[in-house]
């Protein structure tokens, strides 16, 4: 049985992971340093935790659910104690992106990231929507084999669909490509616009117009507007009118070389370094 090292397995993401775990084909030992998370994840699952060493010495693949921001310190805290041909998967691009991660010859290095359960599902169950992924709703995820035998991408990715299940299906990449999704397409672009969003339907309240309303016909708006804007609604297409206002706004709201000041690789290096360290930002 492939036995897997689960590390951080009581934070928030460890839970998350620990629980699509249970009753998979996979072994699992839950590493967790602080008392609160290994009490969250006794809550959650029943599990107890080993020692890092106990866990380290007999996995086959170690998950590292740690922050984002010390994914490469830890990285480098374990590398001499894994065994050779041990996976070691990462759950963001930003470190091995921005070169924090150790270097080791004889050890594979995976990078998986979920997408989360799409704006226009596929296939959802009915009651409550689970927006995250990991529970109910299908979503799509991403991988890169960064280093390591080919063979070690079918097992690494089998990993990936277990703890993000269920998966709709799974987008093999490279390194550079999930670095250009996040953060620089779905964080620094994506976020930022939905914020601008949120902010845009507060400032109709504060000048009279009913939140309900408001949350109402922005939501209602953001819907058809994404499903034209995507092509998932081919039917219809954007307004004349919609399309002056565009055209009015866009100088307004946007520089005119934003696209390569947020997706150009020396930005994308600046934002990933930002992520894992923010005083060596360029």
């Amino acid at each position: 049985m492939t036995k897997i090292a689960l590390l951080g397995a009581g934070g928030k993401m460890g839970v998350r992971l620990a629980t699509n775990l249970k009753g998979s084909r996979f072994s699992v030992d839950h590493v967790e340093i602080t008392a609160e998370g290994r009490e969250r994840l006794k809550q959650a699952i029943g599990a107890d935790c080993v020692s890092e060493d106990a866990a380290l010495a007999g996995a086959d693949v170690v998950v590292l659910a740690v922050p984002d921001r010390l994914i490469g310190k830890v990285a480098h805290q374990i590398i001499g104690r894994v065994r050779p041909g041990t996976a070691l998967i990462v759950l963001d691009a930003a470190a091995p992106y921005a070169g924090e991660m150790p270097e080791r010859a004889d050890v594979t290095t995976f990078v998986t990231h979920p997408c989360h359960p799409s704006v226009f599902p596929e296939n959802v169950t009915a009651g409550k929507r689970d927006f995250f992924g990991g529970v109910s709703d299908p979503q799509a995820i991403v991988c890169a084999l960064i280093q390591g035998p080919e063979e070690h991408y079918a097992l690494c990715e089998e990993v990936a669909r277990t703890i993000y299940a269920p998966v709709s299906r799974a987008h093999r990449c490279e390194l550079e490509h999930i670095a250009i999704m996040e953060p620089a397409m779905s964080e620094t672009v994506g976020a930022t616009l939905c914020l601008a969003l949120r902010e845009a339907t507060d400032e109709a309240v504060r000048r009279g117009v009913p939140r309900e309303a408001a949350m109402d016909f922005m939501l209602g708006h953001i819907q058809i507007e994404l499903a034209i804007a995507f092509g998932i609604f081919k039917e219809s297409k954007v307004s004349d009118g919609a399309l002056h206002a565009i055209r009015e706004a866009r100088p307004l709201i946007f520089k005119d070389n934003w696209l390569e000041a947020v997706f150009s690789p020396e930005a994308v290096m600046a934002s990933v370094k930002d992520i894992c360290n923010p005083k060596q930002a360029a």
